[in-house]
């Protein structure tokens, strides 16, 4: 059951972020937050409704890269063509997000700051280590779904698919304090677990997310995501991967290969990033760059086989990348 909370809809962005604190949260689409609630996981005293400030819902092409509102939501990514054209890594992990209906109402921001999907944090009777238990129930339980890299002392993966996207892109946030604007690179944007850290971004209660900011990819530059679920819609990731990726006489330039679903943020795969460059996109490449995403993985008695899951999603979307 949902606790009594107060609720506002917001006139002007500095108006807001005056109001955020732990007791008082934005709302944007609220396809999380509001389960959060009616669990008992999240009680805020006040909801600032964002969607009624206006400038967050821009999506826009500058000469220098792309700027995407915090309220821009995952079905607008998904289809508009301009997005696709360039940024196909990014139009094809909001594409794969949630169901067709909560992507309509699912926004950018609010789905990279969603809280993690594991059933233990979920579960209002789990004392886990992410809401003050003294250890993660999943490495003596059920840790089919959970981390193979950058584990404990939580092993909650991250949910986002965007999140994964935009680590291959170089995107970055821009977010707004009382202190002023800040630019937060995606790959600086989480946090690994770790005592005293019981959130997974560095982002304090008092900050809002105005905006993520994409760099123009260079000429040449192509991108796939693929992602591997147990269904088809309305599920997360058990394992997926973003590249991004610039050609040159067929002769791959610069390379980011971003994974999801195996650990607790999004994952830069740099040894399989390393066995591309300077390489065609051959069979034995795309081999090898696909053995060497798994290097470090370390899994839970349960999770062995996310292992081949990585090196199958990141030769299949090596595979799309080298598709005239």
């Amino acid at each position: 059951m949902i606790s009594p909370f107060a609720y506002a809809e917001g006139t002007t962005i500095d108006e807001v972020v005056a109001a955020l604190s732990g007791s008082c949260r934005p709302l944007a689409g609220g396809t999380d937050l509001l389960p959060l609630m009616k669990k008992g996981l999240a009680g805020p005293e006040r909801l600032v409704n964002l969607k009624t400030v206006p400038g967050l819902q821009t999506l826009v092409r500058k000469e220098n890269g792309w700027c995407v509102g915090t309220l821009v939501t995952l079905a607008r990514l998904a289809r508009d063509e301009e997005v696709a054209r360039e940024l196909a890594v990014l139009a094809g992990a909001a594409l794969e997000s949630a169901s067709p209906q909560l992507r309509q109402r699912a926004t950018l921001g609010g789905n990279l700051l969603q809280r993690p999907r594991c059933y233990y944090f979920r579960d209002p009777l789990a004392h886990c280590w992410l809401k003050g238990g003294d250890r993660c129930l999943a490495l003596r339980g059920d840790n089919r779904r959970h981390a193979v890299f950058g584990g404990g002392p939580c092993y909650m993966v991250h949910p986002s698919d965007p999140a994964v996207a935009l680590l291959a892109l170089d995107g970055a946030v821009l977010t707004l304090a009382p202190e002023g604007l800040w630019t937060i690179p995606l790959a600086s944007l989480y946090q690994e677990p770790r005592q005293g850290a019981w959130t997974e971004s560095v982002l304090d209660p008092h900050t809002l997310i105005l905006a993520v900011t994409i760099p123009t990819p260079a000429p040449g530059a192509r991108g796939a995501y693929v992602k591997v679920a147990e269904r088809a819609v309305w599920d997360f990731s058990l394992a997926s991967v973003a590249v991004q990726l610039t050609l040159e006489r067929e002769m791959v330039i610069t390379a980011r290969v971003a994974l999801g679903g195996v650990a607790p943020a999004p994952w830069r795969a740099r040894e399989a990033e390393a066995a591309l460059l300077g390489q065609r996109l051959t069979e034995a490449t795309i081999a090898r760059a696909a053995a060497a995403a798994t290097a470090g993985a370390k899994p839970l008695p349960g999770n062995g086989y996310k292992v081949d899951l990585m090196r199958g999603v990141v030769a299949e979307a090596l595979r799309r990348v080298q598709e005239p």
